[in-house]
C-alpha cells in the first residue's frame, strides 16, 4: 500500500466530514436495525422452523447484540489500525449483505444461525471503524456534534425498523424476510458510499511514522503495557459496559417487560418502545450533535445520566401506570441520546493514539457486547425467579455505576485537537 499516495484523499477527510460523517453512520444505523429486524422475528422464525427455546437464545447470542458484534469488533479494530479504516468500508458492507441475505433466503435452523452470525460479526467490525474514522475527520470544535450524528443514525435503525415491521406484520415470516432484505439494500447503499471515501490522514500520518520507525512493537502490546491506556480502557468499560446491560436488555426484553410485568398487548409494548426511540433520536441530534463541542462535559454527562437513573427508578417503584411509563420511556429516551454510548463514542476515539484507537475500540467493544450477551441470559431468569422490583434495582444498580464512573473521571478534552490530547497525556513519543 502506497501510503504517499492517499495523502491528498486524506486531506480531503477534513474538509467534507459532514457527508463522510452521515455515509459512516450509516454503519450505526444498519447495526441497530438488525438487532431490532432480529429480536422482532424471533417467534415467527422460532414458529417456522420448531426452535427450542435453546436455540432462540442461541439466535440472540449469536446476533448483532451479542457475541457475534462482540467477535467482529475485535477483529475489525486491529484490522482497521493495520490496514487503514478505508479497507474496512471497501469489504465490510459485503459482509453484512451476505448475512442478511442468508437470513432472507434461510430454510432451517443453521442457516438462520449462520446468517445471524456473519451479520453480527460485520456490525462488530464495522462500529469501531465508523467512530474512529468520525472523530478522525471531524474538526476541533464539531466531534461531539459528527458523533451526535452517528447517535441519530443509530436511533433511527429501530424506528424504521419498527414501522416497517408493523406494516409487514401481516405477512407474517415473509414480512420478517422483507425486513432483512431491507436491511441489505441499505447495506448496498452504505457500500457504495463508504467504498468512495477517503483515508483517515490521521491513519496516514502514523503509518509513515512506522515505516520510519526502527522500533517494531504490537499496538496491543503497547496498549495493555501503557498504564495511561490501561487505565482509560477501564474509565470508558466503566462507562459504557454497565450502562449497556440495561440498554441491551432493554433493546431486546422491554416490550416482554410490559407485556408480562405490565399487563399490556403487543401494540401498546410496541407503541412505548416506538416513543422511546423517537425521543433518543431527538436527543441525540438536538441534544449531543448541537450542545456537545459546546457545553461543560461533565455536567452535560451528569445530566443524562441521572435522568437514567430516575426513569427505571419511576418504572421500579412507582409502577406500570400510563403516566409512569410515558415517563419511563420520555426520559429513557432523552437520556439514551445523550448518554453514554455517545460519550463512549467520543472520549474512546480522543482518549488513544492513532496507532492502536481503532483496535482499543475493538477490544472494548467486544467487552461490552460479550457481558451484554451473557446479561441477556441473566436477566430473565432474574426477572422469573426474583419479580421485577428486584430486576429494576439491579438495572438502577448498574446505571449508578457508570454515572459515578464518568462524573468522577470525566476527560478535559472539549476543544483540543486529537494531536493535542494525545501528546497532554502520552508524550511526544506517541502523537
Amino acid at each position: 500500500m502506497d501510503i504517499l499516495k492517499m495523502t491528498r484523499g486524506g486531506s480531503m477527510a477534513k474538509e467534507s466530514s459532514n457527508g463522510s460523517t452521515w455515509a459512516v453512520s450509516l454503519t450505526n444505523f444498519l447495526d441497530s436495525g438488525s438487532i431490532v429486524a432480529g429480536a422482532s422475528g424471533l417467534t415467527l422464525w422460532q414458529k417456522s422452523f420448531g426452535l427450542s427455546d435453546f436455540d432462540v437464545g442461541l439466535l440472540g447470542a449469536l446476533s448483532a447484540n451479542a457475541f457475534g458484534s462482540a467477535l467482529g469488533a475485535i477483529i475489525g479494530g486491529r484490522l482497521s489500525d493495520k490496514y487503514g479504516r478505508k479497507m474496512i468500508y471497501t469489504y465490510d458492507m459485503l459482509i453484512y449483505m451476505l448475512g442478511t441475505l442468508i437470513v432472507v433466503f434461510s430454510v432451517n435452523f443453521p442457516m438462520l444461525l449462520l446468517g445471524f452470525l456473519v451479520t453480527g460479526i460485520a456490525v462488530g467490525a464495522g462500529v469501531p471503524a465508523s467512530w474512529t474514522y468520525i472523530g478522525e475527520t471531524s474538526g476541533d470544535t464539531n466531534r461531539a456534534h459528527n458523533i451526535g450524528i452517528s447517535q441519530f443514525a443509530w436511533s433511527m435503525g429501530p424506528i424504521i425498523i419498527f414501522v416497517s415491521g408493523t406494516l409487514l406484520a401481516p405477512l407474517g415470516l415473509l414480512g420478517s424476510r422483507l425486513l432483512f432484505a431491507f436491511l441489505t439494500v441499505v447495506a448496498f447503499i452504505a457500500w457504495n458510499l463508504q467504498k468512495k471515501l477517503p483515508e483517515s490522514q490521521d491513519w496516514i500520518d502514523q503509518k509513515k511514522k512506522d515505516l520510519e520507525s526502527t522500533v517494531e512493537n504490537h499496538p496491543y502490546r503497547d496498549l495493555f503495557v501503557n498504564m495511561i491506556s490501561v487505565k482509560s480502557i477501564l474509565f470508558l468499560c466503566g462507562v459504557y459496559v454497565f450502562w449497556n446491560l440495561v440498554a441491551g436488555a432493554m433493546g431486546f426484553f422491554m416490550p416482554f417487560v410490559y407485556e408480562t410485568v405490565g399487563g399490556l398487548n403487543n401494540t401498546q409494548a410496541n407503541m412505548l418502545q416506538a416513543v422511546l426511540w423517537i425521543f433518543t433520536a431527538l436527543a441525540g441530534y438536538f441534544g449531543f450533535a448541537l450542545l456537545g463541542d459546546k457545553v461543560n462535559h461533565r455536567s452535560f454527562f451528569f445530566i443524562g445520566a441521572s435522568m437514567a437513573v430516575i426513569s427505571w427508578v419511576i418504572l421500579t417503584y412507582i409502577g406500570f401506570g400510563w403516566a409512569s411509563l410515558l415517563a419511563f420511556v420520555i426520559i429513557w429516551g432523552i437520556s439514551a441520546g445523550i448518554g453514554a454510548q455517545a460519550w463512549y463514542a467520543l472520549w474512546a476515539v480522543e482518549l488513544f493514539p492513532t496507532k492502536y484507537r481503532a483496535g482499543s475500540q475493538g477490544f472494548m467493544f467486544f467487552i461490552v457486547r460479550g457481558t451484554a450477551g451473557i446479561w441477556s441470559i441473566v436477566f430473565p431468569i432474574i426477572l422469573s425467579t426474583l419479580g421485577f422490583k428486584i430486576a429494576g434495582t439491579a438495572m438502577i444498580a448498574l446505571l449508578l455505576v457508570s454515572l459515578i464512573v464518568g462524573i468522577l473521571w470525566t476527560p478535559k478534552t472539549r476543544g483540543k485537537t486529537l494531536s493535542q490530547i494525545t501528546k497532554e497525556r502520552y508524550g511526544d513519543e506517541q502523537d
